[in-house]
């Protein structure tokens, strides 16, 4: 039996540590004391996944010493921004611990992807032991128990096999692929697209809209992943096109909100600071933007989200921008 360590409890943590509970113990880390605290005592996250009860195997701590001591799986789930922060003081795990991140951003600065961050926090870690467990899975459905599918990506093929034994289930179909770069890649990528998904709905367009942005956004995604290291064909499964579809049509996604809200003109600031849980689209936009002029590679939707972003300018002119854009064959 695994000894399931989830550290982060997100609203996205909290879901696959459910998943795990049902078969295994689980300790999910909070960084806030009374968080664990009240979830230990209603065996809810009623802060981020309210109405939800959690398996009983499911145990919750404040310690990173307490989440990982034992532990046979370590699940990361902590937002891009302090990912860095936290595995700095996670240690004493055996170097052949399957390690698999939830988080789909990249870190501003470095560029760094999270199984990035991991290896370099834990440089002497198996890094064929280090992967991403993606695809589309709102947290909220998959607690919920709605069928659905994701990816577990690792190099190492029975560290994989580990991955989708500990998390697949009834509702929850777990597949394996040893594409980490690619299948890391769209889920950060994929939020950005969202964004502008969120701004599409925001100002009024329809359905043809939104099929011509998701055709052209899953086209951009590839460009850049493929260019990065990624296969052609990750981006075309679960961790792709099954992502961008979730996340770019959902009223569910946070970053789909965030473009929603900017297109009918509120504030930046103003969105984030209401939010409970972060949209990794807005600090992953920037990084996307500087690792597309690094490899070569044009990206018109991200640079007009990030324009809007960082730059004030209107949806509806960055709209216009993309449709005005000189004519070229479709690749």
């Amino acid at each position: 039996m695994e000894h399931v360590a989830v550290i982060g409890a997100g609203s996205w943590g909290t879901a696959v540590a459910a998943l795990a509970a049902r078969q295994h113990p689980v300790v999910l880390w909070a960084r806030r004391p009374d968080l664990a605290e009240r979830i230990n005592a209603s065996s809810e996250n009623s802060e981020y996944l309210p109405g939800y009860r959690l398996p009983f195997g499911l145990r919750a701590t404040s310690s990173l010493q307490e989440a990982t001591a034992g532990a046979t799986v370590l699940v990361m789930a902590v937002p891009s921004h302090g990912f860095a922060e936290v595995m700095a003081n996670i240690d004493g795990v055996a170097v052949d611990l399957p390690i698999v991140s939830l988080t789909k951003g990249i870190e501003e600065g470095t560029m760094r992807r999270m199984t990035q961050v991991i290896a370099d926090a834990l440089p002497r870690h198996r890094g064929e032991r280090i992967g991403v467990l993606t695809g589309p899975n709102l947290a909220a459905e998959v607690v919920a128990g709605d069928p659905t599918a994701a990816v577990a990506a690792m190099t190492d093929p029975e560290a994989a096999t580990v991955i989708q034994r500990t998390f697949m289930g009834p509702t929850f179909r777990v597949y394996t692929n040893p594409d980490v770069i690619g299948c890391e890649l769209a889920g950060s990528l994929k939020n950005v697209m969202a964004i502008a998904a969120g701004m599409s709905s925001g100002l009024g367009f329809g359905d043809n809209t939104r099929a011509t942005l998701l055709t052209r956004a899953l086209a951009e995604l590839t460009r850049l992943g493929v260019a990065l290291g990624g296969q052609p064909s990750t981006f075309a499964g679960l961790a792709g096109m099954g992502d961008l579809i979730a996340t770019c049509t959902s009223t569910k996604s946070r970053n789909y909100q965030v473009g929603v809200a900017l297109a009918k003109g509120r504030k930046l600031e103003d969105i984030i600071t209401e939010m409970k849980m972060v949209a990794e689209g807005v600090k992953t936009t920037r990084a996307v933007l500087e690792l597309s002029e690094k490899s070569g590679v044009e990206m018109p939707i991200a640079v007009q989200v990030g324009q809007v972003l960082y730059e004030g300018r209107h949806p509806r002119d960055a709209v216009m921008t993309l449709m005005t854009r000189e004519a070229k064959a479709e690749v």
